[in-house]
Formats: structure tokens, C-alpha cells, sequence
């Protein structure tokens, strides 16, 4: 498969597990009383050199869905590596959370995981789980679909 396609359908199945993942949040914060995570914008200001707090209110929400996208096209290259189904979601996964844990840390956002509290990690690792599971079943239909 080509690269472009491969990079279209992760972006696509990235948009799907992002879809997904923010509902999931969605109620998981109706039920907590948690509020939105404002780590998404927060990355983007400090990338972008700012640290007031309209600019990350602001970058949150399109950061949030942008990080979706362009994590998917990961999921494929694991894809045609061989690595489809769960296995491929786990490796997913397993990549993308640990390169998010490493950036958040080296942009003094949060610490290191190891150090969160049980309830901050299973809700990360929680949300973040779902994503990859249905990037990687949106990316494999895609994949199935249309060879």
C-alpha cells in the first residue's frame, strides 16, 4: 500500500478513535465531576511559546482532535508491518502513550507517570486505551475494505 493511503486511512481512523475516546471522556467526566483535561492545549502553547490561559483554552479542543489524526497513520505502519487486530492496537497504544508520557514530561507539563496518582493514570491510560482499540478496528476495516 502506498504511503499517502496508508497516512489517509490512520488519519481517518485516528479522527474515529478520537471521536470515540472524547465521548468516552465526556461521560467519564459526567460521573467524576472531573474537568476537562486542558493538557492538550497546554502542549500546544508551550510549543507555541505561549503560556496564557486563553491560549491554551483555545488550542485544547483542535489539539485534542489534531493529536487524534496524526497519531492513526502509527497505527498503520504498524499494520504493514504485520501487527493488525489487538496485537497491532497494543503496540499502538503501547508507542503513543509512552511518546505522550515522555513529551508532557519534557514540556514540564506533568510528571512522570510512575509518580501520578492511580486514579490520574487509569483515566489516562483508560481513555487512551479506547482510542487505540477502535483507531486500530476503524483502520483495519478501512484496510480490509478497500485493499
Amino acid at each position: 500500500m502506498s504511503a499517502v493511503r496508508t497516512v489517509l486511512r490512520g488519519s481517518v481512523a485516528g479522527v474515529v478513535g478520537t471521536a470515540v475516546m472524547t465521548l468516552a471522556q465526556q461521560a467519564e467526566m459526567s460521573v467524576t465531576g472531573r474537568p476537562p483535561s486542558t493538557v492538550p492545549g497546554q502542549v500546544a502553547a508551550r510549543l507555541l511559546s505561549r503560556s496564557d490561559a486563553d491560549a491554551v483554552a483555545a488550542l485544547s479542543g483542535p489539539t485534542h482532535w489534531a493529536h487524534g489524526a496524526a497519531m492513526g497513520p502509527m497505527r498503520g505502519v504498524l499494520a504493514g508491518m504485520g501487527l493488525r487486530g489487538v496485537a497491532g492496537s497494543a503496540a499502538f497504544f503501547a508507542l503513543m502513550w509512552a511518546g505522550d508520557a515522555v513529551l508532557y514530561r519534557t514540556l514540564g507539563i506533568a510528571d512522570w507517570p510512575w509518580r501520578w496518582t492511580a486514579a490520574e493514570l487509569a483515566t489516562d491510560m483508560g481513555h487512551k486505551a479506547l482510542y487505540a482499540l477502535v483507531t486500530g478496528a476503524a483502520y483495519d476495516a478501512l484496510d480490509n475494505r478497500s485493499g
